[in-house]
């Protein structure tokens, strides 16, 4: 992908992106589900409707897939198995979402597409007709889509048109800030597997811009406004990680940068970006968050820090800490990439929505 960006053959993302498309998988139902691609508020989805005797009103989960806001379908094998165990084992309705990627569609394209989707099912007339039980809707997603589904979250909570409530949200190893971009997580992790430094400096630029600026910046630490630094309280990890996260590391603030990266690209200074920025008086309005981090994943204090700050706000959350799980590591549920850790992360979620949804 590096190569063919640099010869000006194809944009890094489109060659990151022929990875992600060898792995779809048509919509196909079986004894248990039915699935089906469609569209929901002009958005693609696919949805998968189980096909037993409800007993009564479902459950409902809206999924937004991973992938960096670039990256990533809802028709991949690994988040079709994902759907459909949720489906089966909860009797859900499961709506897996296929919002718009960058490049060509920056922020806050992504972020709209989800909520439109969410905000169309949850009328009363659209959830009535899959046979979905107001009381028991909840979004989740991982990776980049764990930052989207704690974006609706919010945005949900100050939705005066919206009168369903989301009973639970399930944030799997999220992307929740991009203003401390050199947390101890993103330096233990640097050169990790999967998910490198560089890589997750290169998703959140291109979220924004495909501005070599902005990267260069976000990649030195220094891309925050002075007039911004009242933000860093909320993502300032020497308050809110546990020390046994925070390890030896010293605290350092990023370096303050000049106003017109910011002034040009002010999405990473918004909440629906940076989810961490939230006030306190809205994460108080929030539902019971499940937030799963893994040990070897530069993404590990983001989701740590937003349990702690949840936590403050009187947010009832379950933070699993896998202290052997490496970013994605729950997408690895098939031969050739079948982990058992895989398997077990996906059923630690399973088992709390079981008891909380």
């Amino acid at each position: 992908s590096e190569a063919a960006d640099l010869l000006g053959l194809m944009h890094y993302m489109e060659g990151l992106r022929l990875f992600t498309t060898a792995e779809l998988v048509a919509p196909t139902s079986d004894g248990n589900v039915s699935v089906t691609d469609t569209e929901f508020s002009g958005v693609p989805v696919r949805l998968y409707l189980p096909r037993g005797a409800a007993g009564g009103l479902r459950r409902a989960l809206l999924y937004f897939h991973g992938g960096g806001w670039c990256l990533g379908d809802a028709g991949m094998h690994s988040y079709d198995l994902i759907a459909r165990r949720i489906s089966n084992e909860l009797n859900a309705v499961v709506v897996s979402v296929n919002y718009r990627l960058a490049p060509p569609h920056r922020f806050p394209v992504q972020f709209e597409d989800v909520y439109s989707v969410t905000k169309f099912f949850l009328q009363s007339q659209v959830l009535s007709q899959h046979g979905v039980d107001p009381a028991r809707v909840c979004v989740a997603g991982d990776s980049a889509g764990g930052n989207l589904a704690a974006a609706v979250a919010q945005q949900l909570s100050e939705d005066p048109e919206v009168k369903t409530k989301l009973k639970a949200q399930v944030l799997i190893y999220p992307a929740l800030q991009a203003l401390d971009l050199d947390l101890p997580s993103y330096r233990d992790n640097a050169d990790k597997p999967l998910l490198p430094r560089s890589l997750m400096v290169r998703f959140w630029s291109e979220y924004f811009t495909s501005d070599p600026a902005l990267r260069e910046a976000m990649a030195s630490n220094r891309h925050v406004p002075a007039e911004a630094g009242h933000l860093l309280q909320f993502v300032n990890w020497s308050r809110w990680l546990p020390p046994d996260m925070s390890g030896a590391h010293a605290y350092e603030g990023p370096g303050l940068g000049g106003a017109e990266l910011a002034r040009r690209y002010p999405g990473f200074l918004d909440p629906r970006a940076s989810p961490l920025l939230a006030r306190e008086a809205l994460l108080r309005r929030l539902p019971p968050a499940y937030i799963l981090t893994c040990e070897h994943d530069v993404l590990r204090d983001d989701g740590a820090m937003y349990a702690g700050r949840l936590r403050a706000a009187g947010v009832p959350v379950t933070h699993h800490h896998a202290k052997d799980g490496f970013h994605g590591a729950m997408t690895f549920l098939a031969w050739p990439l079948e982990l058992a850790l895989g398997h077990r992360l996906l059923d630690s979620c399973l088992d709390w929505l079981k008891e909380n949804l």
